[in-house]
């Protein structure tokens, strides 16, 4: 296990060489280094692009996104406005103003629903994903970290990776889970531990790794120094020199690192100025933070998850929710739809908004994935305080990117939005839409020593007319 001293010790030639023995989920990360060769002329089942789950916990609610109901009667119908999208004929909730300009780059799923009605992480993890995190399966195919750099293809971001003075987090499950495949492919959680973060522990307090990146990076870039100056990087063989050389001049400080951004792009995806300071005090989640949090640093999860796929992770699952933000019963807990969606709703819009534009830039568009949804959506009926409850059998569903296609708008919802009134998707829809975009399923099926569960999510049909 690797130490980092804090410049109190010096560091000598017995815990350098533990570097190159560096546990990665239970394998040595010269052991990953070394296994580059046995790539070489093989069938890759990988199709080198990434995924961005934003999962949005507590339930969004269709009527108010992206499936709003102007014309259903009163107490069913859209609350607030409805405003037209870039698509003809296509219409957003009036906080999705941003998203409605760049409607012509979305894909939209009208007829979804997760048949969940309660708060979990479904569908991230469920039966349908085989009780694993969707980007489990990814990283059993593509290997716990990425051999050149020693990043990891499987990343789980809270609020505390971008900031340590947020409430939370609270997943409302364990997004860490593994299902079939043991803890070594667990996901790499800056903030909340996780196997993988465990064996790269740091002589640092626990507490200070956790929660204090700045501390982090500089342990990283002291230790760099000492070792550059003493010229101990000799002492170990090619394998193991390439092993530390990984984490210390890898990317992973890097992609953690947001000042190294350009200030233009940071002041794009600041979404801080929504949020409301004490105007939410009304409910106990207003009270507790929850709602500023999610202002304070949705934009900064999304451009956090940006820099970890150009640095080489394929899967980053964002949970920006905050205990249920987009739970909207108008109770002494939850804000109603109409205060809700303008606490959440509008950094929400912003943030994927400018995630948008910035792949469009960057020439992305068809290299990442991005997925926006909850565990379920919202009842077609308000109830007496204004809010909406929890409802299973619709939900609302967002993909942009990914080489999906764009401009989509694809099935559609009763004259209530309760139910879908064209051909119904799932989860497992979702899975198989998800892990296609990552892997082909075809060189899945050829590749050698991957177990038999890796087929059976992509086996299951995708959502049509993705093109995957």
């Amino acid at each position: 296990m690797l130490r980092v001293f804090d410049g109190t010790q010096p560091m000598n030639r017995r815990e350098l060489l533990r570097v190159g023995g560096l546990g990665l989920g239970g394998l040595s990360l010269s052991s990953l280094l070394g296994t580059k060769a046995l790539a070489s002329g093989k069938l890759n089942p990988l199709t080198g692009k990434s995924v961005i789950f934003l999962f949005q916990q507590g339930g969004p609610s269709q009527f108010e996104t992206f499936d709003p109901k102007p014309e259903a009667p009163s107490g069913i119908r859209t609350v607030g406005d409805v405003i037209p999208t870039s698509l003809p004929g296509v219409r957003f909730g009036a906080t999705m103003e941003q998203l409605a300009k760049l409607a012509h780059r979305l894909t939209v799923v009208r007829s979804f629903s997760t048949k969940n009605g309660g708060h979990n992480i479904q569908p991230i993890v469920s039966d349908s994903s085989k009780q694993a995190n969707i980007g489990v399966h990814f990283a059993r195919v593509a290997g716990a970290t990425r051999p050149n750099t020693g990043v990891p293809t499987n990343a789980v971001l809270f609020p505390a990776s971008v900031d340590a003075t947020v409430p939370g987090p609270s997943a409302r499950g364990d997004l860490s889970a593994t299902g079939p495949y043991g803890k070594s492919f667990a996901p790499f959680i800056p903030g909340k531990g996780g196997k993988l973060q465990e064996d790269m522990k740091l002589n640092l307090s626990r507490e200070r790794f956790l929660y204090d990146r700045k501390a982090l990076l500089a342990a990283l870039d002291r230790l760099n120094r000492e070792v550059d100056a003493n010229g101990q990087v000799t002492a170990l063989d090619d394998i193991q020199q390439q092993a530390y050389e990984v984490l210390l001049g890898g990317g992973v400080s890097r992609a953690l690192d947001l000042s190294q951004e350009d200030a233009r792009t940071m002041a794009m995806y600041d979404t801080s100025r929504y949020a409301g300071g004490k105007r939410w005090n009304k409910v106990k989640r207003g009270k507790a933070g929850l709602y500023n949090a999610q202002a304070n640093t949705i934009g900064k999860l999304l451009l956090q998850a940006r820099r970890l796929c150009e640095a080489g992770c394929g899967y980053v699952t964002i949970h920006a929710s905050y205990a249920g933000v987009w739970d909207m019963h108008a109770d002494g807990n939850n804000l109603n739809m109409v205060d809700g969606m303008e606490a959440v709703g509008r950094s929400f819009d912003h943030a994927v908004a400018a995630f948008i534009r910035d792949c469009d830039a960057r020439g992305l568009s068809d290299k990442i994935l991005l997925v926006c949804c909850g565990e379920m959506g919202r009842t077609p009926k308000l109830n007496k305080r204004g809010g909406r409850d929890h409802w299973s059998r619709l939900a609302p569903l967002l993909l942009y990117g990914g080489g999906i296609g764009e401009g989509k708008v694809i099935g559609q919802s009763d004259r209530q939005g309760g139910e879908p009134n064209s051909k119904p998707y799932g989860p497992k829809h979702l899975i198989s839409t998800i892990l296609r975009t990552v892997m082909s399923p075809a060189a899945v099926r050829l590749t050698s020593g991957l177990p038999p569960e890796i087929n059976q999510p992509l086996d299951h049909p995708p959502i049509d007319g993705l093109g995957v």
